[in-house]
């Protein structure tokens, strides 16, 4: 699958960034820097992490502020959040960055609690109180092992806290079934390993690119993000 390059728009798009469990909406900077310079408008998702359905609809209230039809991009947790919330009328497409991608029924734990042969399993800690959390010690390895340690180390230090409520949330409708949809497969994750990616990818008819990252990918390659991006918005970009 060929990248799309930075072009100039024929017609304005607005691209619609949702996180994931564990950390906040600010680990888009870098993403959001390159597309508001090319003239994408982008609009950022602050999740709570504590119920589904309340992200799903946090969600659907920013995608309703676009002035313009909307690229969706999910990471990790943000995968299920957009699969809800991307039925909506002025979306464009999906863009699913290391993410989970439930189908109709089914919930990120459902996902997650799937045997992969030969694969790690993510280092989370017991839930208390109704959160989970990655082992402190284990964050940097498992989550982000290809960025700064420093930043790293404090992305263990302020990890918030995954509600058990937002884990099991089901599915209700599938956006990819009715639109196009693209997968950015981190090949060196350690949260969701790469086979259950490729699968998941796969179900859902995504076109596929493969980058060696970890689970961080909006950190530690904000290019290939934006870039892939910009190919879900290619059919309005000028030829």
């Amino acid at each position: 699958m060929t990248l799309a390059t930075s072009r100039p728009l024929s017609e304005p798009v607005s691209v619609v960034l949702v996180h994931g469990a564990f950390v906040d909406a600010s680990g888009w900077r870098k993403v959001y820097d390159t597309l508001s310079e090319e003239g994408f408008e982008v609009l950022v998702v602050q999740n709570s992490a504590v119920g589904f359905h309340q992200d799903v609809a946090r969600t659907k209230s920013v995608i309703a502020q676009a002035k313009h039809p909307v690229v969706l991009v999910g990471h990790s947790y943000g995968g299920a959040v957009i699969t809800e919330a991307g039925s909506e009328e002025n979306i464009l497409s999906l863009v699913y960055l290391a993410a989970f991608v439930p189908d109709v029924g089914e919930s990120v734990f459902d996902l997650a609690s799937q045997e992969v042969p030969g694969a790690e399993k993510a280092p989370l800690l017991a839930p208390k109180d109704g959160f989970i959390k990655i082992d402190p010690q284990k964050f940097a390895a498992a989550f982000s092992a290809d960025i700064n340690p420093a930043e790293a180390q404090f992305m263990a230090a302020a990890q918030r806290p995954w509600g058990v409520e937002a884990l099991q949330g089901k599915i209700t409708s599938a956006a990819w079934k009715a639109k196009p949809s693209f997968y950015l497969l981190a090949t060196e994750d350690r949260m969701i390993p790469v086979q259950a990616q490729t699968a998941m990818a796969a179900r859902a008819g995504a076109a596929v690119v493969e980058v060696s990252s970890s689970h961080a990918v909006m950190l530690a390659h904000p290019d290939e993000v934006a870039a892939l991006i910009r190919t879900a918005a290619e059919p309005y970009q000028r030829n």
